[in-house]
């Protein structure tokens, strides 16, 4: 009879050993492929953004640093063909205000607004503060900073002077001579090298803007249509879009979605730094 019970408690306990691997295993499945999903914002820091601003000249200087892989603040790739993104800056502003508007075409007139920057003077120094565009970062996603003069803000010399305003005159199809487009790096490399270009700034985070002047963007409220990579808030159109065709880390079981060849996926891009097209 003794021998009976042991036999059956032997079961028991086997029983729940195995339940608990069981589940252990299928939690562990899912963080991976959360993990595995990039949205549109892992594609281009704003604090990085925020320091190259206090390091260029002008807004063509701005653009053409921001466009270029060696520098690697720009890992944009919206609609997911591999390629990243080529950001366009357009000037705008008054007397006292200025900003830069980055935009990024994915197709003849199909203009998404990615993020803006304004930039107060007030005295000798003033305020510069990025803002990411909520379709890709939410709502109130912003990075701020004091400068105290031209020697922690170099643009600041070019722009309170009088010129006419830059547009950037590339686009979807037409490029710089000196450009030359490139693939996306893993998310983890980007997000190292959006560290480093980061060190020592000054910038905060904040949920709102802390801005006095409201000059508004020549690109606001444009939303391009073909957006694959995943967005925080998107328009309408963009969630239609985005039905019909799903992003690539969604179709590979991103967002939570378990499935025996998403989960093995995931554990080789974790192993090897998210190779690919990853952000």
């Amino acid at each position: 009879m003794k021998e009976s019970h042991i036999t059956i408690l032997v079961v028991i306990f086997g029983i729940i050993a195995v339940s608990s691997f069981t589940s252990k295993k299928s939690s562990d499945n899912y963080n991976v492929n959360v993990s595995s999903s990039v949205s549109a914002a892992d594609g281009l820091d704003l604090k990085a953004v925020g320091a190259l601003i206090k390091k260029v000249k002008d807004p063509k200087d701005l653009e053409k640093k921001l466009n270029d892989s060696s520098v690697g603040i720009n890992n944009l790739d919206l609609n997911e063909d591999s390629k990243v993104d080529y950001i366009k800056v357009t000037e705008y502003g008054d007397e006292t205000a200025k900003g830069f508007s980055l935009s990024v075409d994915l197709g003849p007139g199909d203009t998404q607004e990615v993020a803006t920057i304004q930039i107060e003077k007030k005295g000798d120094g003033g305020d510069v503060e990025v803002r990411g565009n909520r379709e890709i970062y939410g709502q109130g996603h912003y990075y701020r900073s004091p400068y105290s003069g031209l020697s922690t803000l170099l643009i600041a010399s070019y722009l309170f002077r009088p010129h006419p305003f830059y547009m950037s005159p590339y686009g979807w199809g037409r490029y710089p001579g000196y450009y030359r487009s490139y693939r996306p790096m893993s998310r983890t490399a980007y997000r190292s090298k959006a560290r480093n270009a980061s060190s020592g700034s000054n910038f905060s985070k904040k949920s709102k803007s802390g801005m006095s002047k409201n000059i508004t963007s020549p690109n606001k409220g444009k939303s391009a249509r073909n957006v694959r990579a995943p967005l925080k808030s998107p328009t309408t159109s963009q969630k239609s879009f985005q039905k019909r065709n799903p992003s690539k880390s969604v179709r590979s079981g991103g967002f939570g979605r378990a499935s025996r060849s998403s989960v093995r996926q995931s554990s080789f891009g974790r192993s090897s730094g998210f190779s690919g097209g990853g952000k």
